[in-house]
């Protein structure tokens, strides 16, 4: 398989054009050079469409796309990279035949960053509304909605936006949140993911069967990172508002842990289960 991966000047993206080029003919795209045993780099930004011609002679069956200004980037930069410029590298490989493309969305896209930010719904379903006050969020679910509209289309692309959790280095130790006051990025927090296993998800979606369509999946660790319960700390966090919020899921036995965000559709279609504990 030929597989174009950008954004291997991270370090997501650098261990997965390791792990991919193992299986692979890889070609990465970063806008800082970026060595990755036995992947090709080319040097580019994806945002500026007249960069894409780069890439001109290379062929990609899927397109891995991680680059991205990040959370606490400006709206402006959000909307500009993010969405316009993930157009720009969508339209590009769809004129030259390519189908099949996996996407870095956020579950930022949810709008969580504000302390007034409350789910509709726990776990939140993999397409929770894009509640967000603070531009990166809805520059993500923007993004998730070019995907739809290019899918409109043409209905021989299979697209699929992971809403992926912040990640951890294989050697970091996370520390569970305790009760206290709601801060910015709250629900961000408790959901994180280890980077072995975020690459393995990301290789497991570029290499599944084809499916036409869009899809959005949350990806994040199999436990919430918390001291003591799901309950205990949104009540915490919440207070009064808590009430208003089902949380029954929680309260089965064995389920008192569990991620705030589902990820049954990440399991059942992609076969991905996190390897990694987040609570030792």
């Amino acid at each position: 398989m030929n597989a174009l991966i950008t954004g291997t000047s991270g370090f997501i993206g650098r261990a997965l054009a390791d792990a991919m080029s193992c299986r692979h003919k890889v070609v990465c795209l970063s806008r800082k050079p970026a060595e990755a045993g036995g992947a090709t780099t080319v040097v580019g930004d994806f945002s500026v469409a007249d960069e894409l011609t780069k890439l001109d002679p290379y062929d990609a069956d899927v397109v891995i796309h991680l680059a991205a200004v990040t959370g606490g980037c400006s709206e402006e930069d959000g909307l500009r990279v993010n969405v316009c410029g993930t157009h720009h590298l969508l339209r590009y490989w769809i004129d030259r035949g390519c189908r099949k493309f996996v996407l870095a969305s956020s579950i930022a896209a949810t709008g969580f960053q504000s302390v007034k930010f409350r789910p509709l719904q726990l776990p939140m379903p993999d397409e929770h509304p894009c509640l967000d006050r603070d531009g990166y969020g809805v520059s993500k679910y923007l993004m998730e909605e070019v995907a739809r509209y290019l899918c409109l289309q043409n209905d021989a692309l299979d697209i699929l936006n992971l809403r992926l959790a912040s990640i951890l280095p294989d050697d970091g130790v996370p520390t569970p949140r305790e009760p206290g006051p709601v801060t910015p990025w709250a629900l961000g927090s408790i959901s994180l993911m280890y980077l072995s296993d975020a690459v393995r998800c990301f290789a497991l979606a570029a290499e599944a069967p084809p499916k036409p369509g869009v899809r959005i999946m949350n990806a994040v660790g199999a436990q919430a990172c918390v001291a003591g319960t799901v309950p205990e700390l949104l009540r915490a966090w919440y207070g009064d508002d808590a009430d208003k919020i089902d949380l029954s899921h929680y309260q089965q036995p064995s389920h008192e842990r569990d991620p705030v965000f589902d990820i049954t559709r990440i399991r059942e279609e992609l076969g991905f289960v996190p390897q990694r504990s987040l609570l030792g």
